[in-house]
C-alpha cells in the first residue's frame, strides 16, 4: 500500500479529515511506547494493534519497550514528546490512577500531560479463595470477616497493585479488616493461595482462571459491574451486596496533551478500527482481556473517577508513598 497522509488510504475506516492548516498525518513512522518488557499484556496489546494499524495508515508502526520505574520512564517520554500524533503510549490503569498517589516526583502528571484516546482492553479481578476456607459466597465471606477481624490474609502482586487496592476498597466498603501479604508478583500469590498459606485474594481473572476451572481455587465474586463470560455463574460484587463496586485493570492509549483536537479524533478512530479487527480481538482475548475500545470521553471520565477513588482508598488505608 502506498503511503498516504491522514489515514485516507483506508477509506473503509471512515476516519475524519484534519483541517487544511494541520500537517498531514502520518508523515513518518508512528512509535508506540510500552512501559514494560516484552511479553506482558501491554506489549501484546501494542504489537497486535500495530499489526492492524500499519496497513491502514501506510507508515510503519514501531513498538518500543521502555521499562523502568513502574512505567514512569515511558510516561515521562510521552509527556515530553512532540504532540504530532507520531508518539503514542500504552498506559496501564495503575500508571494513570494509582502511581501518582504512591510515587513522589514522577516525571509526568496524568491529568495534565496526556490526552486520553481509548481504553483498549480491560480485565476485572476475581475474588478467589482457597477451597478449604469456610465462606462459599460473598455475603458469607463478609459475615465471617466481620466476626474474625484480621484473621484472614490475602496475597497480592505488591503494595499499591490493582489487587491490593481492590481488596482495600472492598474492606472499606464492607467494614472488614484483613491482613495483606504482598508478593513480588501474581504467580507467587497464586501459589501460596492454592497451598493455603493465604485464604483469599482479588487477582486478575486471566491469572486465576485456569485454577478456578480446575477446582484449585474457589471463585466468590468478580469485581466488574457485569458478570465475566468465562464465569457466568459467578456473581459480581455489586450484585452480591456492595452496590457500585468495581475494580480491575485496563490498558489504554494516550497521546501528548497538546495534540490538536482533529488529530486526536483521527487517532481515536484509527485505534478503535484496529482494535475491532477480528484478528486483533482474538489475539487479545486469548490473554484474558476484553477489548473495550471506549470513546475518548468515556476514557477521560473513568480515569478521573478512578484517580480520585484510588487516592481516597490509599489515604484511608494509610498506604505510604514509596
Amino acid at each position: 500500500m502506498k503511503r498516504r497522509p491522514l489515514l485516507l488510504a483506508a477509506s473503509s475506516l471512515a476516519l475524519p479529515r484534519l483541517g487544511r492548516a494541520q500537517p498531514a498525518w502520518p508523515s513518518r513512522p508512528v512509535t508506540i511506547l510500552v512501559p514494560y518488557v516484552a511479553g506482558g499484556p501491554s506489549d501484546t496489546l501494542a504489537r497486535a494493534t500495530a499489526a492492524a494499524l500499519q496497513p491502514a495508515i501506510g507508515q510503519p508502526v514501531v513498538v518500543e519497550n521502555r521499562p523502568g520505574a513502574n512505567g514512569a520512564v515511558a510516561a515521562g517520554l510521552t509527556a515530553r514528546a512532540a504532540p504530532d500524533g507520531h508518539t503514542l503510549f500504552i498506559a496501564a490503569s495503575g500508571i494513570l490512577t494509582i502511581n501518582p498517589h504512591l510515587m513522589p516526583n514522577l516525571p509526568y502528571d496524568p491529568m495534565r500531560d496526556f490526552a486520553p484516546l481509548t481504553i483498549a482492553i480491560s480485565a476485572p479481578n476475581l475474588l478467589v479463595a482457597n477451597p478449604r476456607f469456610p465462606p462459599h459466597d460473598l455475603p458469607g465471606l463478609v459475615a465471617w470477616l466481620r466476626a474474625n477481624p484480621n484473621r484472614a490474609s490475602y496475597g497480592t502482586s505488591g503494595i499499591g497493585s490493582s489487587e491490593h487496592l481492590t481488596m482495600e476498597l472492598f474492606a472499606q466498603r464492607t467494614g472488614t479488616r484483613l491482613t495483606h501479604v504482598p508478593y513480588g508478583g501474581g504467580a507467587a500469590a497464586v501459589t501460596d493461595l492454592i497451598a493455603g498459606t493465604t485464604e483469599l485474594s482479588f487477582l486478575n481473572v486471566s491469572t486465576v482462571a485456569p485454577h478456578v476451572q480446575s477446582g484449585a481455587l474457589r471463585a466468590l465474586a468478580v469485581s466488574s459491574l457485569a458478570r465475566h463470560p468465562l464465569f457466568p455463574d459467578v456473581p459480581t460484587v455489586d450484585e452480591s451486596g456492595v452496590p457500585g463496586f468495581e475494580g480491575g485493570s485496563w490498558h489504554s492509549f494516550v497521546a501528548p496533551r497538546a495534540t490538536p483536537e482533529p488529530l486526536l479524533e483521527a487517532l481515536h478512530a484509527a485505534l478503535v478500527a484496529a482494535l475491532r479487527q477480528p484478528e486483533t480481538e482474538a489475539r487479545l482475548t486469548r490473554i484474558g482481556f476484553s477489548v473495550t475500545a471506549t470513546s475518548r470521553a468515556a476514557f477521560a471520565a473513568r480515569m478521573e473517577r478512578e484517580y480520585g477513588e484510588w487516592r481516597e482508598v490509599i489515604r484511608t488505608a494509610g498506604i505510604a508513598p514509596g
